[in-house]
């Protein structure tokens, strides 16, 4: 009986580890939304961004870890990807989109990742993987709208830029991977330090933009709180843990949770209905989202 629970805890840690930072990374998306009525996008993101990656220095000094930097030049770009880019476009999207909306098409990240690391890393798109991308655009192309609107309603405005924060997040990923091919590179250092770099370009610009007063109301204060610790420093603590102990692609399955936590949040507290089209946009892209994966699982056991 001791032998049998030993086996099985470690899996119920990280089905513990998975559902914790789904939900709390999925119901930011809601969080996010609302602490724009208190601030400017780029406030908010810098705001966010610093004080996160604050804490996760913190949590480097609590664990012992070193404080040196990763390759400050590579740790740089990374950090105008993954930090500054990423978030500074999703809070411009949630100026103008939907909660749920915005968080289905921001995690369109696997399909930008799959074709980046095609033109910069060699990787080869396997064909049964061409179905999901497909897929994946038909649903982009539904919740965008015709090419007549991309620049002329906000919805759609919106909507491109959360696209593009997928993109800068995919970017990053394929630096970051070019970045570890044959060096070990701490991954919570390398995350602190670029999201330091990031949010000090975020700080910069939102200095520079006029943007409105921020308002520190109590629910603003709790959301910014909400977003520094178990936003960044707690979540982050937990992906580190599940990538530590499962496949990328398990991992990557793993997060299928969120962007439907975000949605189905966004129903309930913020009464958004997407229309028709865009509920199937919706559909189509959590459909190649969850046989993009599967399909490359699937290719490496047949190796």
């Amino acid at each position: 009986m001791k032998a049998r629970l030993t086996r099985v805890s470690p899996i119920s840690r990280t089905v513990l580890a998975v559902v914790t930072f789904s939900a709390i990374w999925g119901y930011n998306w809601v969080v996010m939304k609302q602490a724009l009525a208190y601030s400017g996008p780029l406030d908010f993101a810098a705001m966010r961004t610093l004080f996160g990656a604050l804490s996760l220095f913190a949590v480097m000094l609590a664990l012992r870890r070193p404080l040196r930097p990763p390759p400050l030049g590579a740790t740089a770009v990374l950090g105008l990807l993954q930090t500054a880019l990423f978030t500074g476009c999703t809070m411009a999207a949630l100026v103008w989109g939907g909660a749920g909306k915005t968080a289905v098409l921001t995690y369109t990240m696997p399909f930008w990742a799959l074709l980046l690391s095609r033109w910069f890393l060699g990787e080869r798109v396997r064909r049964a993987q061409w179905p999901a991308v497909a897929l994946a655009f038909a649903g982009l192309a539904l919740i965008i709208g015709r090419p007549p609107e991309l620049f002329a309603h906000r919805e759609s405005m919106a909507a491109i830029l959360a696209i593009l924060s997928g993109l800068a997040w995919a970017g990053s990923a394929v630096h970051a991977k070019r970045m570890r091919s044959g060096v070990a590179i701490d991954l919570l250092s390398l995350t602190a330090w670029q999201m330091l770099l990031g949010a000090l370009l975020l700080v910069a610009v939102a200095l520079v933009v006029p943007s409105r007063e921020v308002d520190w109301s109590p629910y603003f204060i709790a959301a910014l709180l909400y977003n520094v610790i178990p936003g960044t420093a707690l979540c982050w603590l937990l992906w580190l843990f599940v990538l530590n102990r499962v496949s990328a692609g398990m991992a990557s399955l793993a997060t299928l949770a969120i962007p439907v936590i975000g949605v189905l949040s966004a129903r309930i507290e913020l009464g958004e209905r997407p229309s028709v089209s865009e509920t199937v946009g919706m559909v189509l892209i959590g459909t190649g989202l969850i046989a993009l994966p599967v399909a490359g699982m699937s290719l490496r056991r047949r190796t």
